[in-house]
């Protein structure tokens, strides 16, 4: 166990669970990692792994079959996966995402019938909001469903589904303006709808096409896809929650977990770089001495590791502040923010601190170097994260004039 990164005040529970997920990152993930991103395949044997340990039920109520654990234990979890290969825990976030908001959100038949399923990891999630026009702006969505009869009809182009062509469940955010009166805000028109569909790519369901995984920089192995619906018929018991509307809501206290799981990826990410880049300056040397024995690398080692710290400590309080029940958007918008940012610094020092090899493929830390940027961006942007926080302090520190 490092020196970095503790956490206090966890049952043995916790710890025990964490101890696990540790030694199964050891020796299922970190000794194929590498190889299976740079070949962008499908960690299918890793999945399997996580489904034995019961990870994909971890915060399902143990009601459903789940284990039943806080957001914290489950953030410290995303940590150590991370910690292995970010892309793993891309496929575990967003399925806790569709579970969270069945849990808080869905119609007592809803629970039932996904919740067991999905705590087996039978049926594996996946959200949708993002669509390609619209970026970080989520009330000017045009994907839209209509009322036909006892179903409705879903028709728009999706963007940067996780898991769109592993998840045969996705919670697809449409516009729905029935019954809402004209001038509606947008974000009051907006309803999520819990879609069953086959894995794969092409037309996986009548109406729904997974047209193919994005090829991307970094973050590969999972499969990221757009959506497109085309009269796509989803019964009205599966509107999220039975009621239209809510769906923006839904999502906004998703992606709050979400938030919390970004934060801890660039923890886990960032902690890798450091053991990587302080393990590689013991070993490399020049002008006759190791260079960890030069000041200048220690002063990168020093400052790499005081990110990872304090990275993870505001992590650990955006969680605990989500499982205390009280509102964390503040929290989780800071903790994403910082996490994210440390996280590219300590990468590129790691990255410096190798030099010439830190190009090669052959290294480690080639892999995170292109990772982390997509933590910039995932679950709301820098930019998004400030603005979220500069309100809410806006709202705390309210001028008594």
């Amino acid at each position: 166990m490092s020196r970095l990164a503790q956490t206090p005040g966890l049952t043995d529970v916790q710890q025990e669970i964490l101890a696990t997920v540790r030694d199964f990152v050891d020796k299922e993930i970190l000794p194929v990692a590498t190889e299976l991103e740079h070949r962008d395949e499908y960690p299918a044997q890793i999945v399997e792994g996580l489904k034995e340990l019961g990870l994909f039920g971890l915060m399902i109520p143990e009601e459903y079959g789940g284990l039943g654990e806080s957001l914290l234990t489950y953030a410290l979890c995303v940590e150590e996966i991370a910690r292995g290969w970010m892309s793993v825990s891309g496929i575990i976030n967003t399925h806790f995402i569709v579970a969270y908001m069945l849990k808080q959100h869905g119609t007592q038949e809803q629970r039932d019938y996904f919740l067991p399923k999905m705590a087996l990891g039978e049926i594996r999630g996946a959200f949708s909001m993002s669509e390609p026009a619209l970026g970080s702006d989520v009330s000017a969505i045009t994907s839209k469903g209509v009322q036909d009869g006892d179903a409705y009809v879903l028709n728009g182009q999706k963007m940067w589904l996780t898991n769109g062509g592993s998840a045969n469940l996705v919670a697809v955010l449409c516009r729905t303006d029935e019954g809402h009166p004209q001038g509606t805000a947008p974000h009051k028109s907006m309803t999520t709808f819990l879609v069953e569909k086959e894995p794969g790519f092409g037309e996986v369901r009548p109406g729904l096409t997974i047209p193919g995984k994005i090829e991307k920089m970094g973050y590969k192995g999972v499969d990221t896809t757009e959506l497109v619906m085309s009269d796509l018929r989803v019964p009205a018991d599966r509107v999220l929650g039975g009621e239209t509307g809510r769906g923006f809501y839904h999502m906004m206290d998703g992606v709050e977990v979400g938030r919390v799981n970004v934060a801890a990826r660039g923890c886990g990410v960032a902690q890798r770089a450091f053991e990587l880049g302080v393990s590689y300056a013991q070993q490399r040397q020049t002008f006759g001495k190791p260079i960890a024995q030069h000041q200048a690398i220690q002063f990168k080692l020093a400052e790499m590791a005081t990110k990872v710290e304090a990275a993870h400590a505001m992590m650990v309080n955006a969680a605990r502040k989500k499982d205390s029940g009280e509102r964390n958007d503040l929290e989780a918008g800071m903790a994403k923010y910082l996490a994210s940012e440390y996280c590219k610094e300590v990468v590129e020092d790691a990255f410096r601190i190798h030099g010439g090899y830190g190009f090669s493929k052959e290294y480690e830390i080639e892999r995170l170097y292109r990772e982390a940027p997509m933590l910039l961006i995932g679950e709301g942007t820098a930019e998004i994260q400030k603005m979220i926080i500069g309100r809410r302090l806006l709202e705390e520190y309210r001028f008594q004039g």
